[in-house]
């Protein structure tokens, strides 16, 4: 029987705490919806995998699964867009599907749920061939409440009947639909989940053993918790970068992402900035990754007047692509002219942003060479920098 994978990640995830929604997030160096992803895309018994989003999230999601390979990212079906709630984008997932003519058994997850588990999945295909709705689901440990409106206890539910459930969640793909069609048409509301649809719609819910690793990511406190529970030992690695270029005629320079008026410019392929070179040199080299010219040859015309945030921005996906986290960015730009000092605030704020670190985490100093060498007879410019970086230690 085909399965498909529907991922529920149009929400916004206000409680999370971020700005952005919580499935863009990165936990353990990757997006959330990354890791919620991969399990299933890696599951052969999986055939068509499509990701319900927001309506303005195209440019995340394509950030996003743009550091998974490219034969990851060819089994992802077009995104559908989701709806106002949980239950319309579930729908508008199973509409997609639908339209792209599959049928046999759908497993419905939410991307907000980033620790899933390939046996997890396992058991959820296995349930597929046994019922027509069946979900994960734990035992509970504490003792339950239910409270009247007043908020007071009205009564103890015997906890040895109650379970907590958790996704991902399997069903007969036609089934579900055909349920989530008539509660639509019926305007039945408030579903939190499709099991509780299913049984609105009449149908037996069988259950099957949830995973406890199976966090749902709701509040910032649970973002740290599945930090630890990734935890692998992180070891620290230093890289270094230097980048020169020579002046030439022009009314500018780039420094650290900003533009200082100078009666020269630079000589280069790119739009000359050292610092960023540098800065990008150095990542590289702490994650022994080659340098910013085996990645952006200067033969390569594309690269013609590209501005270097571009280099350190891949730099920086790079180290979070392993897993990695930068500690640190230190610069040293030397020169004798143009003046640093008075930009040193806005180079600090422009390197933080571009790496998405606090500016406490960026050196940024500047000094000349006592007018000894090229930079000294102001034939040019140059950048040290240096790179502090985690990386997950290798298995």
């Amino acid at each position: 029987m085909a399965v498909a994978a529907l991922i529920v990640a149009a929400g916004r995830g206000l409680r999370a705490g971020a700005e952005a929604p919580k499935q863009y997030r990165r936990l353990g160096g990757q997006p959330v919806l990354c890791r919620a992803l991969a399990p299933f895309l890696a599951e052969p018994g999986i055939g068509p995998v499509l990701v319900v989003i927001g309506s303005d999230d195209d440019a995340r999601y394509r950030n996003a699964i743009g550091e998974l390979g490219e034969s990851v990212q060819a089994r992802l079906l077009p995104p559908s867009y989701g709806g106002e709630s949980r239950q319309d984008s579930v729908r508008a997932g199973l509409r997609a599907l639908s339209q792209a003519g599959f049928a046999g058994a759908v497993l419905v997850h939410d991307a907000a749920r980033a620790l899933v588990s390939s046996a997890l999945i396992a058991r959820a295909l296995a349930a597929c061939h046994d019922t027509r709705a069946a979900v994960p689901a734990l035992a509970l440990t504490d003792t339950v409440k239910r409270l009247g409106s007043d908020g007071r206890i009205v009564e103890t539910p015997p906890r040895d009947r109650l379970v907590s459930v958790q996704t991902p969640q399997a069903f007969a793909f036609e089934t579900l639909l055909a349920a989530h069609e008539a509660a639509f048409a019926a305007g039945a509301r408030g579903f939190t989940d499709d099991s509780a649809l299913m049984e609105w719609a009449g149908h037996e819910v069988a259950t099957f053993a949830g995973d406890p690793m199976n966090l749902k990511l709701t509040h910032p406190d649970d973002f740290a918790a599945a930090e630890r529970r990734l935890g692998r030992d992180l070891v620290t690695r230093v890289g270094t970068g230097y980048d020169v270029h020579a002046f030439a005629e022009g009314d500018h320079v780039w420094l650290g992402g900003v533009s200082l008026p100078h009666g020269r410019g630079v000589a280069a392929h790119s739009d000359g900035d050292v610092g960023l070179h540098a800065l990008t040199d150095a990542l590289l080299g702490a994650l022994a990754d080659g340098d910013i010219g085996s990645h952006f040859p200067p033969s390569d015309p594309q690269w013609r007047g590209a501005s270097s945030d571009r280099f350190l921005a891949f730099a920086v996906e790079r180290v979070a692509a392993r897993g990695g986290r930068i500690d640190h960015l230190d610069l040293t730009i030397i020169c004798e002219a143009p003046k640093v000092g008075p930009h040193r605030d806005a180079i600090r704020a422009r390197i933080a942003a571009i790496a998405g670190l606090r500016l406490d985490q960026v050196g940024v100093k500047a000094t000349t060479s006592e007018r000894l060498g090229f930079t000294g007879r102001g034939e040019g410019l140059a950048a040290l920098a240096t790179a502090t970086i985690r990386l997950p230690e290798p298995e």
